[in-house]
């Protein structure tokens, strides 16, 4: 009897051992698979009587079984793409897709973050589900549910200029002008100038430029002036005006070349030909006086030796723009990409967390589904949380180790073969009883 019960121990390790086979290669095929989570053969042994029974505990087993498949989620390297639209989660979590998949409804839950716009202009993977996350409302904030997210197709509307800001030094050592300053021949009575685009409410750019004269020591003027062709209001103090001047002030610094004082913040409200800018004025900022605080009078416009000179200037306004596409940062935030330099926030990427992955269930197309035993999703951003921060232009290779599968080909395979044996052997012991009653 226990002959027989060899031989079935035999099969019982054969029919695990091909199981396990199987699972190595699952694992050998998807080697280049995004996203994939290697798997792994557990075995366990099988009692030949009850637990129950006793002193019969020294019975031998009845042989072995392959219980589960269980997946390992170690982190897969991350390849460069390129394409702003692949996206790899390096650290804990999932994307999340809705849509049907092989004719179940739902959210699905994925480590392939290659994602693309359709037609309609929702973010999709390759499959066509749609990607989860939170809508950016107008005002920058986000949805605290979450929702497919959809890249706006149409132009955004232009933005006039409220403000422009000009970082410069004024040479301390610059000779007063001896002619008076003339909106016709500025260059004349000023000492240095500067120029920058500003938008009006139609999105047309106009060229204003700021003159600086010095007037004693330490003491400057500044004038803005607009092309008065374009400008209604103010009006030009002649017909024959070239320039409109929009804009006037002093300055003042101290000895150490901070600035003092600036006695006008703001350009005066501009009407340009069929448009206009912000009815308080466009905010000039040339920096906080240095009572103002610790870098008071140094962040902006100072006067110290040398030559006259812009750092950095810089106005908010902006025409219209067409999308030109979509970019990913690092907490899955997701910028459309206009023509006119504007990055606008679409939304944010949902991220999926669940206390067991190893629980969750595959649902094949690089999906998995959520289970009894992975528990239930709990939705958040990338980088909160525990959750993985995301790359874009990346995706996620396959966590398999080709290496250690081909080793476990070699050792499933020896092992197959020495069940073979078994049965074999226990085939030859009952052929030596047959030939006993002989």
């Amino acid at each position: 009897m226990s002959i027989l019960q060899a031989m079935f121990t035999g099969v019982s390790g054969i029919q695990a051992e091909g199981e396990a086979l199987g699972v190595v290669g699952d694992n050998i095929s998807n080697t280049n698979t995004v996203g994939f989570k290697q798997e792994r053969a557990v075995f366990e042994n099988v009692l030949g009587h009850s637990i129950l029974a006793g002193s019969a505990g020294a019975l031998p087993g009845s042989g072995v079984r392959m219980a589960a498949v269980s997946q390992l989620f170690t982190q897969g390297s991350l390849s460069n793409t390129g394409v702003s639209t692949d996206l790899a989660l390096s650290g804990d979590g999932f994307f999340v897709m809705k849509g049907n998949v092989d004719g179940v409804n739902g959210n699905f839950y994925t480590r392939d973050g290659r994602l693309k716009v359709d037609n309609n202009g929702n973010i999709v993977n390759t499959d066509g589900l749609q990607a989860q996350g939170y809508a950016a409302r107008p005002d920058g904030t986000f949805d605290a549910a979450l929702s497919s997210l959809k890249v706006p197709t149409a132009s955004i509307q232009p933005f006039a200029t409220t403000q422009m800001t000009v970082t410069a030094n004024l040479d301390s050592n610059a000779v007063i002008p001896t002619a008076a300053f003339d909106v016709n021949n500025p260059t004349a009575g000023s000492n240095f100038s500067t120029s920058m685009s500003v938008y009006d409410s139609l999105g047309n750019a106009h060229t204003i430029s700021v003159y600086f004269t010095k007037t004693g020591t330490n003491a400057w003027s500044w004038n803005a002036l607009g092309t008065a062709s374009e400008i209604t209001t103010p009006a030009p103090a002649a017909a024959t005006d070239v320039n409109t001047l929009v804009g006037t002030g002093t300055m003042t610094f101290d000895t150490d070349g901070s600035l003092l004082t600036n006695s006008t913040t703001a350009l005066n409200p501009i009407t340009f030909v069929g448009a206009n800018t912000p009815a308080t004025g466009i905010t000039v900022n040339f920096g906080t006086p240095a009572a103002a605080g610790p870098t008071g009078g140094l962040d902006g416009i100072t006067q110290f030796a040398g030559s006259s000179n812009v750092s950095s200037q810089s106005q908010d306004g902006y025409a219209s723009g067409d999308l030109s596409g979509i970019a990913v940062d690092g907490t899955g935030v997701v910028k459309g990409l206009y023509t006119n330099g504007q990055k606008l926030a679409i939304g944010q990427l949902g991220i999926a967390k669940f206390r067991s992955n190893e629980g969750l269930g595959a649902a094949g197309h690089n999906m998995w589904i959520e289970t009894r035993d992975s528990g239930n999703a709990a939705m958040g951003t990338a980088g909160s949380g525990g959750r993985g921060a995301v790359s874009a232009g990346a995706v996620e290779q396959s966590n398999v180790d080709l290496a250690g599968q081909f080793v476990d080909l070699i050792a499933h395979q020896r092992a197959f073969e020495a069940n073979s044996k078994t049965i074999t052997t226990a085939d030859e012991m009952l052929q030596q009883l047959e030939n006993i009653k002989r």
